[in-house]
């Protein structure tokens, strides 16, 4: 008896500790089980309401990306110029430029001619242009001739036909109000995009060996296309974020926080200014430097002398913009404009009085942080190495748009049928296990104060969810 209950004991002791792994292994599946039941959700919801925004913004933003050269053709009479000698002043080339106007226009900035066969850009302040935006006047460098006048927008110098395209990339040319679209764009897209690679990795590798219908296709198709484009989705999603309007001061705030300032000029010249600040939060697609009152009246001559003094300071990048003081306490502003590899943003400030430099900013001071933040918002426009990175973003946003698409194709094929049981995001996320439910609603907390436009969206999430499970529930109800 004793030998026998031995003999079963030990089998019975085998069994019992091999069934805790196997129960752990069978808790694990489920809770992954609904995670990505949870995450399936959300992802649906983010291309069904988000979706028609990400479509725009890629096929803007490739509209954009693809078009300098086009610009270049298009306005090449104001551009370029046959003229060949010494290039005169440009005390004489700014007063050619004030001379073809008719008056109400105010001094702002002069961009010289930086190469030849090119114009210098004078640019002017006039009532009735939108924030960024100048009446630039292009002046042939060795023969004063006028070449014509165009709206200029931003320290990327766009011009009309580009403008278009950037104002319909920023805002769908709606103004501050549009810029709702594109924040809420950049802040799902990395969601969709991490939330995507989990599904395609707990839902058979997006359909491989699955069968070759059509519906498997097109999701095998849309699964792989966001595989090869998740590296860019977040990246475009975190560059996008810091010149949006409520994200991006978020953005701007940790940054000054953290020190992850860029370097800026102090242009006081009695008293101190504040060193640095953080140029995360862009007034919109960009880089576009100051717009403020209008500078103080200024000799002409003062334009030669200003600029003679940076160059001898260090400043010899082709592409650079004058800026006058903008009262007799500040000082004079030249920066170098070329965001191509390598990168030249060196910026002085000059003291009109004696010439002297009272401040300078030299991207090889820059932090590694402020540096990575400068090169990818000139990767996310196309700028950082030139045509390349325009293919590149070209091929990027076509593929995006493609996805998208397919994304619709997919939920068309798959549209539940009028009166259809349909999954919930609620019931999704309550499913889940209460550490899994407790971490998801802290990271909402999280994202939604730190991203406004993304929590204020969950909650419209939330909201419809809701109103489906009523609707579903009222329809269920004997009459």
């Amino acid at each position: 008896m004793l030998a026998r209950a031995m003999l079963g004991g030990a089998p019975q002791g085998i069994l019992m500790a091999s069934s805790t792994p196997a129960r752990q292994r069978s808790g694990n599946a489920a809770r992954a089980t609904a995670l990505t039941a949870f995450l399936t959700r959300l992802h649906f919801y983010i291309g069904l309401f988000v979706g028609p925004f990400i479509l725009v913004a890629a096929l803007t933003g490739t509209l954009y990306v693809l078009t300098p050269q086009l610009e270049n053709r298009l306005y090449a009479d104001q551009l370029t110029t046959d003229s060949t000698g010494p290039q005169r002043p440009l005390a004489e080339q700014i007063a050619a430029a004030q001379a073809s106007l008719h008056g109400e226009e105010t001094l702002a900035k002069v961009r010289p001619a930086p190469a030849p066969g090119t114009t210098t850009r004078v640019m002017f302040h006039q009532p009735g242009l939108n924030d960024y935006e100048h009446l630039a006047v292009f002046v042939d460098p060795v023969t004063l001739e006028v070449k014509g006048t165009l709206v200029s927008y931003g320290t990327s110098g766009t011009l009309p036909a580009r403008i278009v395209l950037d104002y319909l990339h920023r805002h769908l040319m709606l103004g501050e109000a549009g810029r709702i679209y594109s924040e809420l764009a950049a802040s799902w897209l990395w969601i969709a995009a991490l939330g995507g690679v989990w599904m395609w990795w707990r839902t058979g590798r997006g359909g491989r060996g699955a069968g070759r219908s059509p519906r498997r296709r097109l999701r095998r198709w849309h699964s792989l296309t966001g595989l090869w484009l998740v590296v860019g989705l977040v990246f475009f999603s975190a560059t996008g974020l810091t010149w949006s309007k409520w994200a991006g001061s978020n953005i701007g705030a940790l940054r000054a926080q953290m020190g992850w300032v860029t370097p800026s000029l102090s242009v006081q010249l009695n008293g101190t200014a504040p060193a640095n600040h953080a140029q995360g939060a862009h007034a919109g697609h960009g880089d576009h430097g100051t717009h403020g009152a209008p500078a103080m009246p200024t000799s002409l001559a003062l334009w030669d002398q200003v600029l003679a003094s940076a160059r001898a300071a260090g400043i010899d990048a082709g592409k650079l913009e004058i800026s006058p003081a903008a009262n007799a306490d500040s000082a004079w502003q030249v920066k170098e404009l070329d965001r191509s590899w390598p990168t030249q943003v060196d910026a002085v400030a000059v003291d009109p009085r004696d010439m002297s430099i009272t401040s300078r900013a030299d991207f090889a001071d820059y932090s590694l942080v402020a540096k990575l933040i400068r090169w990818g918002i000139d990767a996310h426009m196309g700028i950082l190495f030139g045509l390349p990175n325009q293919l590149l973003l070209a091929a990027f946003g076509v593929a995006l748009s493609a996805m998208t698409v397919l994304g619709y194709w997919m939920w068309w094929r798959r549209r539940p049928a009028p009166g259809a049981t349909q999954a919930l995001l609620c019931q999704s996320w309550a499913r889940l296990g209460l550490p899994a439910r407790l971490v998801s609603l802290l990271l909402a907390l999280a994202l939604g104060w730190s991203l406004p436009l993304m929590g204020a969206s969950l909650l419209l999430f939330v909201l419809i969810d809701l109103l489906r499970a009523r609707t579903a529930e009222a329809a269920t109800e004997p009459a």
